[in-house]
């Protein structure tokens, strides 16, 4: 696998992390206020691409769960 096949890979992982973590958040708001499950499906990045407050909120930290 060369160099630019595992950066594509990469970011495409992390393209889709950021898009479960929000879809996560979404979910679960969307369950204590009592709206319909739908909700949690709002996914609206322009031309593919992550807004940046998006990836900096949704992204993953270096901080470790215990």
């Amino acid at each position: 696998m060369s160099i630019q096949e595992k950066s594509r890979a990469l970011i495409v992982r992390q393209h889709h992390q950021v898009k479960n973590r929000q879809q996560s958040m979404l979910m679960r708001a969307a369950q204590e206020l009592g709206l319909p499950e739908e909700v949690s499906h709002y996914w609206n990045p322009i031309q593919g691409k992550i807004d940046q407050t998006t990836r900096t909120i949704y992204g993953s930290s270096h901080a470790a769960m215990s």
